[in-house]
């Protein structure tokens, strides 16, 4: 219920109510608008994660820019890596956007969706967070364009499909098989993360017919360290006789993935009964094409206007 009454402030306080009255001058002067796509996604250190993201935006541009009230759709990263928001707003700003359609590409509440996102943007001005994110050196940028910022992944039937057809190529005899999910994690909203590892493993269930789960987290919260992901396993071999490790991950990332989630099997000494392959969520058509429907869903509300 928290993780819901959360979604809804998300969906009203963000998407809605927080759109920027103020427009960029150029474009006001004539009465035009000018509608831009904003694909956001963490960052990360990982070459390949980088690549993954942005092979979001080759996927759908070209169907998101057959909608016409669309003048163009670019990516960003919210740390670590440019292009930034902050980089790409400006450049929205300095070529007369009126309007600009934010897609985070997240799985559920975070830090990083509630709070950090509409700092960088302007729709927060909390002086404790833009504290927070200059240490991280991360800019914020309070844009001239109005700013929508759509739902997260969870919001969607995608995540629990995604995950239910990769156990279905690991699983051999569901009876006697177990499913540890292994996702990223956030400590401030971790009720919500929990509810929805709870939810993904129900679907998977019904899917599947693998009935033993667990999960466990591999991100800041637990530190980046081996052993919480080592005893989900455990706990499942103690009750099945084989195991599937699921990342919950966006996109595929060699420290997660590979180091890791990994050394995380290695340890338990019992590889001959787990099943796993370092994948992730992306490639997903269907987020794809979610991301092409909810943008053309924000975009055309905007072009009523």
């Amino acid at each position: 219920m928290l993780r819901y009454i959360l979604g809804m402030i998300i969906g009203s306080l963000l998407l809605t109510s927080c759109s920027q009255e103020k427009v960029n001058t150029d474009s006001a002067q004539d009465g035009t608008q000018k509608i831009g796509v904003l694909l956001v996604s963490h960052g990360s250190h990982s070459a390949a994660w980088r690549k993954m993201l942005f092979a979001v935006e080759d996927s759908v541009k070209s169907e998101i820019m057959k909608n016409k009230s669309v003048q163009d759709i670019r990516s960003a990263y919210m740390e670590y890596n440019e292009p930034s928001i902050a980089t790409r707003m400006k450049e929205f700003d300095e070529e007369g956007y009126t309007d600009v359609v934010i897609v985070p590409l997240f799985l559920t509440v975070s830090a990083h969706s509630f709070d950090d996102i509409p700092t960088i943007v302007g729709l927060k001005s909390s002086q404790s967070e833009i504290e927070k994110l200059k240490q991280e050196r991360i800019e914020v940028y309070k844009s001239k364009a109005n700013i929508k910022i759509t739902p997260l992944l969870d919001f969607t039937e995608i995540l629990g499909k995604n995950l239910a057809n990769r156990v279905k190529q690991l699983s051999e005899n569901p009876a006697e098989e177990g499913c540890i999910l292994v996702a990223y994690g956030d400590e401030e909203y971790n009720k919500e993360w929990t509810a929805l590892m709870n939810k993904m493993a129900s679907v998977i269930e019904v899917e599947t017919g693998i009935n033993e789960f667990s999960h466990s987290w591999c991100g800041h919260i637990v530190h980046y360290e081996t052993e919480p992901t080592t005893s989900a396993i455990n706990s499942v071999l103690d009750k099945k006789k084989n195991a599937i490790v699921m990342p919950v991950l966006v996109a595929i990332d060699e420290m997660f993935q590979g180091q890791i989630i990994g050394d995380a099997i290695d340890k338990t000494n019992k590889k001959s009964r787990i099943k796993y392959k370092p994948d992730s969520i992306l490639p997903d058509k269907n987020l794809e094409q979610w991301v092409i429907e909810i943008t053309n869903s924000y975009v055309n509300d905007i072009a009523k206007k």
